[in-house]
């Protein structure tokens, strides 16, 4: 199988690892909403060999995700589950974290409210959901180049954008989650994590 390539995906993924490696410690099962390439999966399972990493995506991202989990025969890393966020999610499964990288900003803003419910619903008490990728604060852009970002998503699809972490703050709280920690990461980037109540 021919295998996707995300070149972002190599160059974040040991920023990621670096945070999600404690916030993950104590976690047995993670869902990753938006598996994309399917890079993010391996290498993460690789590296936190205590957990189970459930993928999943659009089927039309089946293909690459199942390319790369073939090639890396990890035991702790799942065949992709199907989700459509804009649809319920197709699982009885509870899990203790769920991550998802680089989505709220291609998402629009009403299917990133519907991925803060599909989070709430899929964690059990006290797990974790965290969002990686550039965030707003405060309604102002962190850097010049997030403002060039979000102008250049804008022109694509108007439905795009950089999310306001004070918006995003609410749809945690309609689904029982409250924000917990806020990492800065490299390239203006951060991580957010909500906890469920």
């Amino acid at each position: 199988m021919t295998k996707p390539n995300a070149p972002s995906a190599l160059r974040n993924q040991n920023a990621i690892l670096e945070v999600i490696s404690d916030e993950f410690q104590d976690c047995k099962a993670v869902l990753e909403i938006g598996s994309g390439t399917g890079q993010h999966a391996i290498f993460f399972a690789s590296q936190m060999s205590w957990l189970t990493w459930q993928t999943s995506d659009l089927v039309a991202n089946h293909h690459g995700i199942n390319a790369w989990l073939e090639d890396a025969d990890l035991d702790n890393v799942k065949a992709p589950l199907v989700l459509d966020v804009e649809e319920s999610l197709q699982t009885d499964d509870r899990f203790d974290a769920v991550f998802s990288a680089n989505t709220a900003h291609i998402m629009s803003i009403a299917v990133v409210e519907k991925m803060f419910s599909t989070a709430g619903r899929c964690l059990i008490g006290g797990g974790r959901f965290c969002l990686y990728g550039p965030f707003n604060q405060n309604g102002e852009f962190t850097s010049d180049s997030n403002r060039e970002f979000d102008a250049n998503l804008r022109s694509q699809d108007p439905a795009m954008g950089i999310r306001d972490l004070e918006i995003l703050d609410g749809f945690a709280e309609t689904s029982g989650l409250h924000r917990t920690s806020l990492y800065a990461m490299p390239a203006n980037n951060m991580i957010s994590i909500w906890s469920k109540n």
